[in-house]
């Protein structure tokens, strides 16, 4: 086992698992967190692990970033776009790039970032407990992590605008019907039904399991990563707005957010 605090990292059997281990949080993200995924994802291109499965601990699968474990207007300060840059895009486009197959055990909430992860995954696995939300918005941000890129491909454009302009929830049954999760599962047959699919990905011949992977990512990874740049560059803009202090604010405060409000 391996890891830092709020990410832990195992491998056994060729079965990489990568938790969310933050679970008073809900797994929510901060920095430290962004960079141990980013480095465990990196890492995974080389090890021996031949499937990876990407989870949380507790109740949660990861509620997006961790609005506690710093102040907006710090946030607002910083250079976003090079942060997103450095510690989100480069674990998105390395799911997609590298040919081992990546498997979401999700077992409740996936909100924000934790939903973007969801989406970068080849197969999704979810328990009927799962929830999926394009949160950004209500915090006054716009998503990032690459699902400006694989919402639409799944859902259509007109869907994919809809949950991210509003940040609804989706069951695990809507996210079926809508092609966002492969099979949805009772809670207590998820891990059997997320180890059957491992097990059978970690058996399979590996060079065909890549080339399959390549084959219907060929013409994906450009418009990804032009997609992750796009997002890089809003996403600092949002950052910036009097709408995303509000937000943050408002989420402090457990209270509903006044957007257009001039609060400079």
């Amino acid at each position: 086992m391996k890891g830092n605090d709020g990410i832990v990292v195992t491998l056994e059997a060729g079965v990489k698992r990568i938790t969310f281990n933050k679970p008073e949080r809900r797994n929510a993200m901060d920095f430290e967190m962004f960079a141990a995924f980013a480095e465990a994802v990196r890492e995974s291109a080389t090890d021996a692990s031949r499937v990876v499965v990407i989870t949380g601990a507790g109740e949660a699968f990861c509620s997006g970033l961790d609005m506690a474990a710093t102040d907006a207007r710090t946030l607002a300060s910083l250079d976003i776009a090079a942060k997103v840059r450095e510690l989100i895009n480069p674990p998105v486009m390395r799911m997609r790039a590298t040919g081992k197959p990546f498997v979401a055990r999700v077992h409740g909430p996936a909100a924000g970032i934790g939903f973007s992860y969801v989406l970068a995954c080849d197969v999704r696995v979810a328990s009927t407990e799962a929830t999926f939300s394009q949160s950004f918005v209500r915090v006054g941000l716009m998503p990032d992590g690459g699902s400006t890129h694989f919402l639409p491909a799944l859902v259509g454009q007109a869907k994919a605008f809809e949950l991210m302009t509003t940040g609804a929830t989706l069951s695990a049954d809507e996210a079926f019907r809508l092609g966002v999760v492969n099979r949805v599962v009772q809670r207590d047959e998820l891990d059997a039904a997320v180890e059957e699919i491992a097990a059978r990905l970690a058996r399979a011949p590996q060079p065909a399991l890549a080339r399959i992977k390549a084959a219907l990512s060929r013409s994906e990874n450009e418009s990804l990563a032009a997609a992750l740049d796009f997002e890089a560059e809003a996403q600092a803009q949002c950052f910036a707005s009097a709408d995303f202090r509000e937000g943050a604010a408002a989420f402090a405060g457990k209270r509903a957010p006044e957007f257009g409000r001039k609060n400079g």
